[in-house]
């Protein structure tokens, strides 16, 4: 079994419905995964290296508009191995390790450390802190003096206004008597995605077919953003209600186009959009998903009328 597999199997083990492969073509992120409020779109790398900046760009800009999370799994940068408990970066999205995913999955350990620019971070709990240091009657001067620190500095870290070294954490625990480190949450994202469609009508397509149905789409009061690797070539959405389509150009010559039709009908389950096939051609045909032929398509004024043809 290889570690797509395995990272796979993890997820269903702990009550994750997961979406099929998504491997009809490139895609910046390899299956969804969804358990109640919590939604994360995997990428699973052998090396962090050979993850491209574009396709993080992708897998932030999808993640955030279904408000999910975006993961990167990797066990190694270029010959070293990536450490354990540790949340990397790569282009903005975090970045695991497998056994990192196993801890916080299984036994519902979060990462404690985060790797930034300089060395390793660890986020404090300030309540904790503040509790303990008050327990045991120390004021903060003399908490500061016990750590060789300022005042100011053991205030940030009370207001949870800095984070620390990973030694400052230690020394912290030592003195305060129990550790104050606090998990980091890798499912917490944003609420808002404001500025997504905005920043996404900068994307530009070769593809003239599909810039047509972009730009009727947001002719027709939809918002709408284009991927560059993923199953479906666009997510548009309702201004009016906020549904959310997914939706991929066919064409007749297309190989495989109920796989991919698969793919995007699993991936759409997943996170609760509607699948729509837009094709250039009355000869393309379509199972189990709605398909719009090109003169169907250039009918639509609003969302209402491509809710009709669904």
């Amino acid at each position: 079994m290889g570690v797509l597999d395995n990272i796979e199997s993890l997820f269903e083990s702990v009550g994750f419905h997961i979406s099929q492969r998504c491997c009809a073509r490139p895609s910046c992120f390899d299956f969804v995964a969804r358990k109640e409020k919590q939604l994360a779109f995997i990428k699973v790398q052998p090396n962090v290296g050979s993850i491209y900046e574009k396709d993080a760009e992708d897998l932030n800009t999808i993640s955030k508009l279904f408000f999910g999370t975006p993961l990167f799994i990797c066990d190694k940068t270029r010959d070293k191995p990536l450490e354990d408990d540790t949340v990397y970066s790569r282009y903005r999205v975090c970045t695991l390790t497998s056994m990192t995913l196993e801890d916080l999955l299984l036994k519902g350990m979060g990462p404690l450390i985060e790797a930034g620019p300089g060395g390793y971070y660890v986020r404090l709990d300030g309540n904790d802190i503040r509790k303990k240091r008050l327990e045991k009657g120390l004021s903060m001067g003399k908490m500061a003096e016990l750590m060789g620190i300022s005042r100011r500095t053991l205030y940030g870290y009370e207001r949870e206004m800095a984070k620390a070294s990973v030694s400052t954490a230690y020394k912290l625990a030592w003195v305060l008597g129990s550790p104050v480190a606090k998990p980091i949450d890798i499912f917490h994202y944003p609420e808002e995605a404001e500025g997504i469609f905005a920043a996404a009508k900068r994307m530009i397509t070769k593809n003239r077919f599909l810039q047509f149905v972009v730009r009727k789409l947001r002719q027709s009061n939809f918002s709408v953003i284009q991927t560059r690797r993923a199953p479906f070539d666009f997510v548009a959405q309702s201004r009016e209600n906020k549904t959310n389509f997914l939706g991929a150009i066919v064409s007749e010559r297309e190989q495989n186009i109920e796989v991919r039709t698969e793919e995007i009908v699993s991936v759409s389950k997943i996170v609760e959009a509607q699948p729509i096939l837009v094709a250039d051609s009355e000869r393309v045909c379509a199972d189990n998903v709605p398909l719009i032929h090109r003169e169907d398509f250039k009918k639509i004024k609003c969302p209402e009328d491509l809710i009709a043809k669904l």
